[in-house]
């Protein structure tokens, strides 16, 4: 079965009593049973829920995974993956990474023990050198948030596997429709399926998919534990995003390659960062690596003052100056006030990221209409 066709289908069959095509929305907090512990595959709804399997079944099947655990958000879910680890373990880290993720691991775990070395992975000898005998995850984000870094999964994995650690890709910049890291060897994939999976801006959702028995078990554990489950609403959101995940990434991507074009001969911006450009450093990775280039585009103006990029950024009408990425319609972000400001500015100018830097998520609007905005914004 082919992308287009998983993207609809996998996992998925028609509701046993009524043969209804949708899966339903099982609104309901527990089910009745027969005996103690005598039912039909449920007892409780924070340990499973018909919707949720739906949607876990789908999610992996997009991925080439045997399971997957759905969570609350995608933090959830990361943080549900980082209980797997214990007080003096070692996690390496992608040094340009979301802003709540470097925070979940400063602020949370590392205050128990657990240390995290935060390197560039696209220098395969640095992570190399960081690792040390309490190594037990690489976490991995490619293409990078938001400098779009591509990071080689299948070399870092080799260099993992190598050393019996675990690699991990949180793959929700470039969504399984463009990248599927497990069949490059990594263990595991986390989304925050809020964005390219449920694609308009509706629900707050997360995912890991694995085939690692060990990494489902400690998810399900969690599930059941610590109980940071999604909604049957949010997982019939998510259902209904994901059967248009192909053709939406696909527009989007479209619109993202041109928007990159303009911003890169534009006489007031400095750089644009895009995949697809041939001037990015990892450009012909990304184009072993993924089937697409994706529909991020980062960028930074010649006047590189924080008073320009606010001026820009208030000048625009279709974009909206919002948190948040994978919709339908087209974001911009300032990540140094908002999605990475919870990162001291010392970190974030040590990994790339300057005041400067504007990032966008393009949407599936009318390229024209994209362009001319950013232009009269100008």
């Amino acid at each position: 079965m082919r992308f287009n066709t998983k993207a609809i289908h996998a996992g998925q069959q028609n509701e046993q009593t009524t043969g209804a095509v949708m899966p339903p929305i099982f609104q309901t907090s527990t089910y009745a049973q027969k005996a103690p512990n005598v039912h039909q595959g449920y007892d409780y709804a924070r340990v499973g829920n018909p919707t949720r399997t739906a949607l876990e079944k789908l999610i992996a099947g997009l991925e080439g995974a045997d399971e997957c655990a759905c969570f609350a958000s995608g933090v959830a879910a990361m943080d549900a993956l980082m209980k797997m680890f214990r007080p003096g373990d070692h996690i390496i880290a992608t040094n340009d990474l979301y802003g709540g993720s470097y925070r979940l691991f400063t602020t949370v775990f590392e205050p128990y023990g657990i240390d995290i070395s935060f390197v560039d992975m696209t220098d395969l000898d640095l992570v190399k050198e960081a690792i040390t005998e309490s190594t037990k995850m690489l976490w991995i984000e490619t293409p990078t948030n938001p400098l779009l870094r591509v990071v080689d999964i299948k070399k870092l994995s080799d260099i993992a596997k190598n050393n019996h650690i675990l690699t991990v890709v949180d793959n929700t910049f470039a969504s399984p429709y463009l990248q599927r890291p497990l069949e490059l060897g990594a263990d595991a994939v986390l989304h925050s399926a809020t964005k390219y999976l449920a694609g308009h801006s509706d629900v707050i959702h997360g995912a890991i998919a694995s085939s690692n028995k060990e990494i489902m078990e400690n998810l399900r554990f969690q599930v059941k534990t610590t109980g940071a489950v999604p909604g049957p609403m949010d997982c019939y959101l998510t259902l209904r995003g994901i059967k248009t995940l192909h053709v939406r990434v696909e527009r989007s991507v479209q619109n993202a390659k041109q928007i990159a074009e303009f911003l890169s001969s534009h006489p007031k911006v400095e750089e644009a960062i895009y995949p697809g450009l041939s001037s990015h450093p990892q450009h012909e990775l990304a184009a072993l690596q993924m089937d697409d280039f994706g529909a991020m585009v980062s960028f930074s103006l010649k006047d590189d003052s924080m008073e320009a990029g606010i001026q820009f950024m208030s000048n625009t009408k279709v974009f909206t100056l919002a948190e948040s990425l994978g919709g339908v319609e087209s974001l911009m972000s300032h990540p140094a006030s908002m999605t990475h400001g919870s990162i001291p500015k010392e970190v974030r100018e040590k990994s790339g990221l300057h005041d400067s830097l504007i990032r966008l998520s393009v949407g599936i609007e009318d390229i024209q209409d994209l362009i001319e905005d950013l232009d009269q914004a100008f």
